[in-house]
């Protein structure tokens, strides 16, 4: 019983040191000159659908929730922050070349299809990003688009 007590201890002193450890949450400023939803006068609904269900991700304009700021939670959120941006950044969008942004909407609307996008841990604690089948369906055409006519 010692042992247990001694455990719990330590590792409350652990999880307690470890919550000093800085994690950079501060966003890039956005230019809305490169900015997907401004650069293409993305329509109402669907700048929703993508603001809901990808800008934490996949833009410099992160909403960090509350369990984001736990370590080691806050450390794996940033994490998949940081992979997402490197995938794609919308606040970004007109700074990458024509192939880039063509290769990204097909990769968008292939993950938007199998449903591997939002990631269903994010959907469990962010309902707007769990999008129906309509609302896929609605961005996977909107994207679709932008590929058939190349004005990407």
């Amino acid at each position: 019983m010692k042992t247990a007590k001694k455990v719990l201890f330590w590792t409350l002193v652990v999880f307690a040191l470890i919550q000093f450890i800085p994690v950079d949450k501060v966003n890039k400023p956005i230019d809305r000159k490169v900015n997907f939803v401004e650069v293409k006068n993305t329509p109402e609904k669907i700048r929703g659908l993508i603001k809901g269900a990808c800008y934490d991700c996949h833009s410099n304009e992160t909403v960090y929730p509350k369990y984001a700021y736990f370590a080691p939670i806050s450390w794996s959120v940033k994490s998949h922050i940081n992979e997402g941006r490197e995938h794609l950044n919308f606040s970004v969008w007109n700074t990458y070349s024509k192939e880039l942004k063509e290769s990204m909407l097909n990769k968008a609307v292939q993950t938007i299809q199998s449903k591997a996008m939002p990631m269903p841990g994010y959907i469990v604690y962010h309902k707007e990003a769990n999008l129906s089948e309509a609302e896929r369906t609605l961005l996977v055409q909107y994207f679709e688009e932008m590929l058939k006519s190349k004005s990407y």
